[in-house]
């Protein structure tokens, strides 16, 4: 079981960006006029581990802050997609609220994994304090039954 794709469509997510530490160095000194922009993407995503039990897979992914109903499991043939999405809550309030800063990300978040080693019929999810625990069962391989061939 591997992950197959990360998207956020709210955030440029870059796998390599060689002036991060300086950029780290320069916001912690200087602080960040412009909140999470600019950000490295380490917000862009959310973090998962996938565990093998034997028996089963166990994936946990970090979704804090997310409600229940705002986090999709969706199965596409042998790809399993955990989305979520995040309102603003300045998004939902009047222009009146006075907000001075704004350092939590917002938008929506999606992680693609290939299910083709799992039984997707049997895959059982909870979500609790922010994290989602999905049980995915491994496939059952059978193997043929031997048999005596004849000699001709």
């Amino acid at each position: 079981m591997f992950e197959l794709t990360r998207r956020n469509n709210n955030h440029h997510v870059n796998a390599y960006n060689p002036f991060r530490e300086l950029e780290e160095f320069e916001r912690n000194f200087f602080g960040n006029p412009f909140g999470s922009f600019f950000s490295s993407g380490d917000l862009a995503e959310f973090k998962t581990d996938v565990i093998d039990e034997g028996d089963h897979y166990l994936l946990e992914a970090d979704l804090p802050g997310f409600e229940k109903k705002d986090i999709q499991l969706d199965i596409s043939g042998d790809t399993l997609t955990i989305s979520a999405e995040r309102h603003s809550r300045i998004e939902e309030k009047d222009k009146k609220e006075n907000v001075v800063r704004v350092e939590r990300s917002y938008g929506s978040y999606s992680r693609s994994f290939d299910i083709s080693s799992v039984d997707a019929d049997q895959i059982k999810a909870k979500y609790e304090n922010g994290v989602l625990k999905l049980t995915l069962p491994k496939k059952q391989v059978t193997l043929p039954e031997g048999r005596r061939l004849e000699i001709e």
